[in-house]
């Protein structure tokens, strides 16, 4: 069985099981490429990535770089991999690092290809209110997420699945599938057919892009909140403070309420929207931990006319 010399680019925790899983496979991981240490937390203490640690821990050669041009693609030629693979980098590959290893780079995109190319797919799946998620792996190409096919999977997405569960799922069969067309590609067996169906892009999410509109239908506020937790987080303002929302539930047992209009109904708290009001479940307060979203209103000094927006 043909062995092949890889170099793997991928920075987030969705990235360390295929990494794990090239690892114990037949290939021989020449060197890790992923973004460099930052602040992380409320100390702001400089942190690797998820995949930078577990290359460390493996004893696996890091190259840390935000952009791979330069001395990353210096460090690269130098290697003369055989196959470049990229798991949620952060970054584009560009020439002539795109050209480099000898059989070019395939990439494991976390959407059903060619729906949702961009830098954050199942983010925008759930937000869109799709029914489906899946992973793709493809040859890398200079266009966004344009190459040929070797392979994908599709799987239901749950109600109340948020984009950090989902993306965990996704990244265990996804590292399945990319070690299938690794082995293919290695032994001379795969075959890319060109990607089918109607093009969306999913660009990178905004810290604004997690406010709530509560004048839109119930449905749609629910998908926003889990399609933007944990990162960047949905939040609404009380009284001028902003309150992340973490968690929400579609109340479709209650009577309709004005679109921001926040009540306690028995045990729940309720939040209005177009539609059906929404149970916030759990909430964040600026500067505090997470907590039930119930007990944070009950604890509120007032609840008298006080409109989220």
């Amino acid at each position: 069985m043909t062995e092949l010399s890889i170099v793997f680019a991928g920075s987030p925790a969705a990235a360390v099981p295929s990494l794990l899983a090239l690892h114990a496979s037949r290939h021989s991981i020449a060197a890790v490429i992923t973004r460099e240490p930052s602040p992380q937390g409320r100390r702001r203490t400089i942190t690797p990535t998820a995949v930078g640690a577990a290359a460390a821990e493996l004893g696996l050669p890091v190259i840390a770089a935000n952009r791979l041009r330069g001395e990353a693609t210096e460090q690269v030629s130098a290697i003369a991999p055989d196959l470049g693979v990229i798991v949620a980098y952060g970054g584009l590959v560009r020439e002539p690092l795109l050209s480099t290893p000898r059989l070019g780079w395939i990439n494991l995109h976390f959407s059903l290809l060619p729906h949702w190319r961009g830098a954050a797919p199942v983010q925008r799946a759930l937000i869109g209110g799709d029914d489906l998620a899946g992973a793709s792996v493809f040859q890398l190409v200079p266009e966004l997420d344009a190459g040929d096919l070797f392979g994908s999977f599709t799987q239901p997405i749950a109600a109340e699945e948020t984009a950090g569960q989902l993306l965990e799922s996704l990244a265990g069969g996804g590292a399945e599938l990319l070690m299938r067309v690794v082995d293919a590609i290695a032994d001379g067996s795969a075959r890319a057919e060109k990607q089918q169906g109607d093009v969306s892009l999913a660009p990178k999410l905004e810290l604004e892009d997690g406010r709530i509109v509560w004048a839109r239908p119930a449905h749609s506020v629910h998908n926003l909140v889990r399609g933007v937790t944990p990162e960047p987080g949905a939040f609404t303002t009380v009284d001028g403070a902003r309150v992340k929302v973490l968690a929400t539930r579609i109340a479709r047992d209650s009577a309709r309420m004005e679109p921001g209009q926040l009540a306690i109904d028995g045990r729940r708290l309720l939040a209005g929207t177009a539609s059906h009001p929404l149970e916030l479940l759990m909430v964040q307060p600026a500067g505090k931990k997470p907590m039930p979203a119930a007990d944070w209103w009950r604890g509120r000094p007032s609840d008298a006319g006080t409109v989220a927006q």
